[in-house]
């Protein structure tokens, strides 16, 4: 360094060269002085300015190079900001000119770019740019700023968390080899992440022998909790299926489910180990029931449990105490699908007040005093979710009990959309009477039994049923040779025989509902059966929601219901029948019908939410919030979990599709 300086000796540029340069145009520069205005030239080429330090204008502010010794010596006393107006030069880390009092760009003490006056951090590195006086502190900590704030889009929402663990992993990794084990894990990994994509969950980590999966993030379903469900049965069953050279006996998984409150999408960590944070106690409450699972079984909590319903068969476990919860938990283990018939019923025990719905009931009531003359009637009845069409078909059933009749239902699954003639399965394992323990025969003998009350052709068609039911059939029918296509044609032919046989005997009632959720098999034999049913006493009510377009509308036989939300009035006779007749407080009332935007299904279980939270006191004809409670639900009345998922998937919707961020990798946690 000594050499280099006596090598510069005295032919440094004047101390006027490093003032500040204003580009002009055509690449022309000028320079202010702090003595005068006039225009300075960059230095010739010759001089020996061009043996210099490589210090450069767009890292520390100089429009043309210094000498080694005069950047030396500025190094020392500390650079002065000259001001942009007047050109005066200021002591360093002052914020406004001390001549003109424009406010002065900040440099940062990191690498020395200059910054436009207001900014908070450096554009070259992200440092903060310290205020006056605060130089040193900037100088020796490196704080990166949060590039990434603004795009974090962290959010309340309900959340449906699965841990998923597979047991007997250490004891396995200590009998084959590491790349072996690294083999089945892989196999167990796609294995469990494709039945979690299948039922619309979202694999956040992978944890080497265990998954944390969310239902409900980052899209979400009016359903996440049963998805859930399903899900965790469904992946006990495939891993438990799973057959690799290096595993001798049958793997197992614990899987723990619960829902709650939390709040998710702060963005963590940086590059590609970038996750967003759940924050909650759903998580912890998830992790502590699968280390409470047997090998196998899947574990609920309770909120999951009531958001559910009976659409499973349980086993309910002791109230056990779990490290980090404060409170007892009540366990449940899901054993299986139900054999409910009625997701209406499963989920919504209770009957549902029905309010303003006299116009549409009587519609119905009038269509099946036409079906009892002999006409074929078909009734299309939509609504968004929520909105009553299942409670006024319930109706129509409650108002023809004491009349004869053959009743048949239907009903399509979110779940079973690629499942051919599901609906129809689910019907006639019902209709038969069929039980989990019945064997082939005893199944057979059942479907004979009810063959017979609509059928002439009970051998024939008992073959085609059976092999619909997949009940294997041996030697007891005979098998005619016939193609794919033309066996499904005839299957068709058979099941739209199956009503003509039963209306011969009294007037039908068939409810098929939430046909958007229909197979294309499905669809199809409902063509087949509205056509049909044109000359027959068949009263068909086919309920689904405002995306559907039925294809059915013109036909004179056929009427299109559309049910509305309730009005005002209708919402304060809701409330007031689902309080038993007791008077709530006006305000309490008048957050309900805001909130719930006249959608019955939500104002009934909104004003069930208020009624057992324990904010409200029974006098003798009226409700009156309790004193003691500041933040009674009467001035902010919450939403009940049931129907928060109904929400979220309505915000999912009406939004652009939402994925994880970039650089997460389907790993959030």
């Amino acid at each position: 360094m000594v050499s280099v300086m006596g090598d510069l000796g005295g032919s440094a540029l004047p101390f006027r060269f490093r003032r500040q340069f204003v580009p002009l145009p055509y690449g022309r520069r000028q320079s202010r002085c702090r003595d005068s205005r006039r225009r300075q030239e960059p230095p010739p080429s010759n001089c020996t300015a061009r043996r210099l330090f490589p210090l450069t204008t767009a890292k520390h502010g100089y429009n043309v190079k210094l000498p080694a010794r005069l950047w030396l010596r500025d190094a020392k006393r500390g650079v002065q900001m000259d001001c942009p107006r007047c050109g005066s030069a200021n002591p360093d880390g002052k914020s406004f000119c001390g001549d003109c009092g424009e406010r002065l760009p900040r440099r940062c003490k990191v690498c020395g770019n200059e910054s436009a006056p207001g900014k908070k951090f450096c554009a070259d590195c992200g440092a903060p740019l310290a205020a006056a006086g605060s130089g040193t502190a900037a100088r020796r900590t490196r704080v990166f700023a949060p590039a990434a704030t603004a795009a974090n889009t962290a959010e309340r929402r309900q959340l449906t968390v699965m841990f998923c663990d597979l047991v007997g992993s250490t004891a396995l990794s200590a009998r084959i080899d590491p790349e072996d084990l690294r083999e089945v894990i892989a196999t167990y990994h796609g294995c469990v992440a494709e039945v979690v994509d299948h039922y619309g969950g979202f694999v956040a980590k992978y944890m080497g022998d265990g998954l944390l999966i969310y239902f409900g993030y980052p899209n979400a379903h009016e359903d996440d909790a049963e998805r859930a469900a399903r899900a965790g049965l469904a992946v006990s069953r495939a891993v438990g299926q799973l057959q690799t050279e290096h595993n001798v006996e049958p793997l197992k998984v614990r899987v723990g489910i619960a829902t709650g409150l939390v709040v998710v999408g702060d963005l963590i960590g940086a590059g590609a180990a970038q996750e967003q944070a759940v924050v909650g106690e759903t998580p912890n409450l998830a992790a502590r029931l699968q280390a409470l699972a047997e090998p196998g079984a899947v574990l609920i909590c309770a909120s999951t449990r009531r958001l559910i319903g009976s659409l499973f068969d349980y086993r309910d476990l002791d109230t056990v105490a779990l490290k980090g919860i404060a409170e007892p938990v009540h366990a449940t283990q899901v054993l299986r699908e139900s054999a409910i018939e009625s997701r209406f019923e499963a989920l919504h025990p209770g009957r549902t007040p029905l309010v303003a719905r006299d116009e549409e009931l009587d519609v119905l009531v009038r269509r099946w005093s036409q079906v009892k003359g002999g006409e074929g009637r078909v009734v299309l009845i939509s609504g968004e979710p929520g909105i009553g069409k299942s409670r006024l078909t319930v109706a129509l059933q409650e108002a023809v009990a004491g009349e004869p009749h053959v009743h048949l239902r239907y009903f399509c699954s979110p779940h079973r959309t690629q499942t051919a003639l599901h609906p129809i399965i689910s019907q006639l394992e019902h209709a038969a009477g069929f039980d989990r323990s019945d064997s082939n025969e005893t199944k057979l003998d059942k479907l004979e039994a009810m063959l017979t009350l609509s059928s002439g052709q009970v051998a024939q068609d008992a073959a085609l049923f059976a092999e619909l039911l997949s009940i294997p059939t041996g030697e007891r029918y005979s098998d005619p040779a016939l193609s794919p296509q033309r066996r499904k044609e005839l299957l068709l032919q058979r099941l739209v025989g199956q009503i003509s046989g039963l209306a011969e005997r009294s007037p039908v009632l068939m409810i098929q509902e939430d046909v958007h959720w229909a197979d294309p098999t499905s669809r199809d034999l409902l063509d087949r059966t509205i056509e049909h049913i044109r000359a027959l006493p068949v009263l068909f009510i086919v309920t689904f929601r405002p995306e559907f377009v039925p294809p059915w509308l013109g036909q004179p036989h056929v009427t299109a219901l559309g049910l509305s939300r309730l009005g005002p009035r209708d919402n304060a006779e809701m409330i007031a029948r689902v309080a038993g007749g007791k008077e709530l407080p006006a305000a309490l009332k008048e957050q309900i019908v805001a909130r719930t935007d006249g959608v019955p299904l939500f104002v009934e279980e909104l004003t069930k939410s208020v009624l057992e939270s324990g904010a409200l006191r029974e006098q003798e004809h009226a409700m009156c919030s309790q004193a003691h409670c500041r933040r009674s639900p009467c001035r902010r009345p919450c939403k009940p979990p049931s129907w928060r998922g109904s929400i979220g998937s309505r915000r999912c919707a009406a939004s652009p599709r939402s994925e994880p961020p970039s650089g997460a990798s389907s790993r959030m946690s």
